[in-house]
């Protein structure tokens, strides 16, 4: 399409997405939440080690941003189809600075990645094996987050402020033809999600842990409304995030156990363990009376200010892809 196709006035901004996304987040809640979750479980599952993969993706949305600065853009076929994926200049210093994360412990995990056999470093160069990192290629990442594209864009649709009509496959196939670009987007809004809530908990292990119950009372709270009270509640940000706090009262609603968070994030369960007792000290969490973990009025008062930063990334990645999708 031409952009003299192309009527920009119906191009969307960050703004608008932003105050539409937040004003229906009972729409949209429980399905971010789920899609946060897969994404974190696939984190911890390339390596049984947040860390490591967070190294690989910095490394790759490295390249993508070369890709992007000399206009090269590679389908996900073609940017997979190579054995190896060479990054120049590779620096600990610089990795260290973008993940706001100790030297010794940056140093440490590009080691463990080495042994793995997915990094070689060649003097200042490093390449990274693709054939032993198959679980990075986001192959459901990018079914799943095609699925919310949609249901945002539907609301915008109903809304009036955007036009194109989309299925989920048109966006998944939009995406695998300019994979190169938009997911750099993708990392670029989910790496200073991981930065930031590792500042908040001081460790990815711990807010997986917290994320894990977050999930499970968002779903438990959806479950308990009913159709007669679904129409009288403000569909809001901060009345829905209200609602799944306050819901914990509700005797059918049950918390987490930690061999249930164990097996759901296949993190150990003496690691999830330690994680709750950290959260329940801070007062994330509170055990109830079946000793299973749900959540305290703290997250209101400590996450949600935070979370209202990692949405304005997210507000800007949807916007980029929807206009990408308006011109396609």
């Amino acid at each position: 399409m031409s952009l003299r196709q192309v009527d920009f006035s119906k191009v969307l901004n960050d703004d608008q997405v932003y105050d539409h996304m937040m004003r229906s987040y009972d729409q949209l809640g429980r399905d971010w939440i789920v899609h946060q979750w897969n994404w974190m479980n696939n984190v911890y599952k390339a390596f049984n080690d947040h860390y490591k993969y967070l190294i690989v993706i910095s490394l790759v949305e490295k390249t993508l941003q070369f890709y992007d600065q000399m206009n090269i853009l590679h389908s996900f076929e073609h940017f997979y189809s190579k054995p190896s994926l060479y990054i120049e200049k590779f620096s600990i210093t610089e990795l260290c600075e973008k993940l706001q994360l100790p030297k010794e412990t940056v140093r440490r995990k590009v080691l463990e990645l080495e042994k793995l056999g997915v990094l070689k470093r060649v003097k200042k160069q490093i390449i990274i094996d693709r054939s032993v990192f198959s679980q990075v290629k986001p192959e459901k990442q990018i079914k799943l987050t095609s699925k919310y594209i949609y249901l945002i864009s539907e609301i915008l649709n109903k809304d009036g402020i955007y036009q194109k009509k989309l299925n989920v496959k048109l966006i998944e196939n939009t995406i695998k033809k300019n994979f190169s670009l938009v997911w750099r987007w993708f990392y670029r809004m989910q790496i200073p999600m991981i930065i930031g809530y590792h500042e908040v908990f001081e460790d990815v292990a711990t807010f997986h842990v917290w994320g894990t119950v977050v999930m499970n009372q968002a779903f438990n709270y959806k479950k308990n409304i009913d159709e007669s009270t679904v129409h009288s509640l403000t569909p809001d940000y901060m009345t829905f995030n209200k609602g799944v706090v306050t819901d914990q009262e509700n005797e059918e609603t049950s918390g987490v156990s930690a061999m249930s968070l164990s097996d759901m994030t296949n993190i150990p369960r003496a690691t999830v363990i330690r994680k709750c007792k950290y959260l329940v000290d801070q007062g994330y969490l509170k055990p109830n009376e079946k000793k299973q973990y749900v959540m305290t009025g703290m997250n209101i008062d400590k996450i949600l200010p935070y979370q209202r930063k990692v949405f304005k990334n997210k507000a800007k990645f949807l916007r980029k892809t929807l206009n990408l999708l308006t011109i396609s």
